[in-house]
């Protein structure tokens, strides 16, 4: 008979100091919430540095007026423009292949299943940069168009790929499978009695859709648009590649280009404001609306068969945001490869992979070790302050990566400043030291999230076993909840790897002197035009965001069948 040696009671010998130990839980939660307050004090400082700058005296306020007489209207403007675009994009792909895929059976459906999540490899600076050498005067579509129709220029219209409509459609491309992803098992996980009932009453596909799957999968479809419009206002490299004036934008040209650290945090303030506006929006049209599944996974959901023109309708609508999402840029991407320029690059390149993988794995080992410790206290204190202090870890996510730099430089030059003026040469600002700490702050949420997801199906049966048998907190972690949260606090490290990888906007401000990562190195040689070049450390980022995105996708593949 085989033994389970996890948790064991404790020998005679140590049961003396069992009653110490249990009384060290109180201390040891202390400590635990003593963590979780630095922590949540580390997230929310970028965020106060940047809005104490609308406050700070008369002359932020004359410089605000001047950028609100100037320049804001127009970043503001375009902002909005391309968050709709792209919210209305990735609507009408995530929702609709999610529909079709959870509810028809059609040829090829069980590969667009999960290949309909692939794009997500493909950061929206590296398909703007592809699809800029493909639709450029100069780049093959136009040359072909040319050469078969005998074209010269300006005697033909072709649309311009560097606009606010040509940036709304490439984010949408590469962000609508956060839509579809959530959808999807929105879509499953409702009770196809519902769908029988509204059958009974006359109603079509169609009409079930609009009047029953949607309005109950608005919750999902919300949160994925949500996590759609975050990375839209995110983006630097695309919109500074378009020569499209966003607030993103303008706070890196404020920074960098004009040295107005005021302008610069002002205008991060007013994304940020926007962002939080928006999101209270939603809030308050969602009003006292609930929604809630009764029972709905008991039943198994039987597929419509389409066949004829709606079968090839269904696999033509499927096809369009894959193709033109990730293997069309893919494809381009292989083709400036090939071009012989292109290995110009390379000499360099091993420098640029290994400071892009070790601030991606500094990174992701700190996050992961810190959200267990968040996670973990949430599960042992449930105090207020304790779910108030996970809040704000959490909202990291949800502003742009530019604010978290320019919220981070400020205090970090500020304590400069004061260590040099006492005989200490810190140098904090522009370090490794505050690239890691950006990216944790703009990241905690993604390992976060994921922690506590796995934290959450361990039964809190086994805390109480654990602590009859005289068991700390310590102790708990380390022998009942970590070797049951390993899958979880891997998949953490991962997508907090790959997004450390592809994060650009906080990279630019914040990264030491010559200290470039694959993505700083692409926007660069990319805006000198240099595309060619270019290819290979893109390349690099979509094969290093492919692995994780394709073991999510298998994961998709292999829970088809139970669906």
């Amino acid at each position: 008979m085989s033994v389970d040696r996890t948790l064991q009671p404790i020998s005679p010998a140590k049961r003396a100091i069992a009653v110490p130990r249990a009384r060290s839980g109180l201390a040891g939660g202390r400590v635990l919430l003593a963590l979780s307050l630095l922590t949540a004090l580390l997230v929310g400082v970028p965020v106060m540095g940047v809005l104490s700058s609308l406050f700070a005296g008369a002359q932020s306020v004359g410089t605000f007026s001047h950028l609100w007489s100037t320049v804001l209207p127009e970043y503001l403007f375009n902002t909005a423009a391309i968050g709709l675009i792209v919210l209305l994009l990735a609507a009408v792909l995530g929702i609709g292949c999610s529909w079709l895929v959870a509810v028809f059976e059609f040829p090829g459906r069980r590969w667009l299943e999960w290949a309909l999540v692939l794009p997500l490899a493909m950061p929206a600076y590296v398909v703007a940069y592809a699809y800029t050498d493909f639709l450029q005067f100069s780049g093959p579509v136009q040359s072909a168009l040319r050469e078969q129709f005998g074209w010269q220029a300006g005697q033909y219209w072709f649309p311009e790929i560097r606009s606010v409509g040509g940036a709304g459609l490439l984010f949408a491309l590469v962000l609508y499978p956060y839509v579809y992803l959530l959808t999807r098992n929105a879509f499953l996980e409702r009770s196809p009695r519902l769908w029988d009932a509204a059958r009974t009453l006359g109603r079509g596909p169609w009409g079930i859709f609009f009047s029953v799957s949607l309005p109950l999968a608005r919750p999902a479809a919300v949160a994925g648009l949500a996590l759609v419009l975050m990375e839209t206002l995110a983006d630097y490299g695309a919109v500074a590649y378009f020569g499209v004036p966003t607030l993103t934008a303008g706070i890196y040209k404020s920074w960098y280009a004009f040295s107005d650290r005021t302008a610069a945090a002002q205008i991060a303030a007013v994304l940020m404001i926007f962002v939080a506006v928006l999101m209270l929006l939603e809030q308050k049209s969602r009003g006292r609306a609930r929604y809630y599944s009764a029972g709905g996974r008991a039943v198994t959901h039987v597929r419509r068969r389409l066949q004829g023109g709606a079968a090839f309708a269904s696999v033509l609508f499927c096809s369009v945001p894959l193709v033109f999402g990730f293997i069309l840029p893919l494809a381009i991407l292989l083709r400036l490869l090939l071009r012989e320029e292109a290995l110009e690059a390379s000499s360099r390149y091993a420098g640029w992979l290994v400071n892009t993988v070790v601030a991606a794995t500094v990174t992701s080992l700190c996050a992961v070790l810190i959200c267990i410790v968040l996670a973990y206290a949430a599960r042992v204190l449930r105090s207020p302050v304790q779910g108030a202090c996970n809040r704000i870890v959490s909202m990291g996510y949800a502003i742009p990566g530019a604010v978290i730099a320019v919220g981070i430089l400020i205090p970090l030059s500020r304590i400069d400043n004061w260590s040099s003026d006492h005989g200490w040469r810190l140098g904090l600002a522009g370090s490794v030291i505050a690239l890691v700490y950006a990216y944790l702050v703009r990241f905690l949420a993604v390992a976060y999230q994921s922690v506590q997801a796995g934290l959450v199906k361990i039964t809190p049966s086994m805390d109480a076993s654990a602590r009859s048998l005289g068991h700390g907190l310590l102790s708990m972690l380390m022998r009942v909840h970590t070797p049951l949260l390993w899958r979880s606090v891997l998949s953490a490290a991962l997508l907090v790897f790959v997004d450390v990888v592809k994060e650009l906007p906080a990279t630019l401000t914040v990264r030491p002197f010559n200290f470039d990562t694959l993505a700083v190195v692409t926007y660069q040689l990319a805006a000198d035009e240099r595309l060619a070049e270019a290819a290979l450390p893109a390349l690099t980022i979509v094969l290093i965001a492919f692995v994780p995105v394709l073991l999510l996708a298998r994961a998709i593949a292999a829970g088809r069948d139970r669906q």
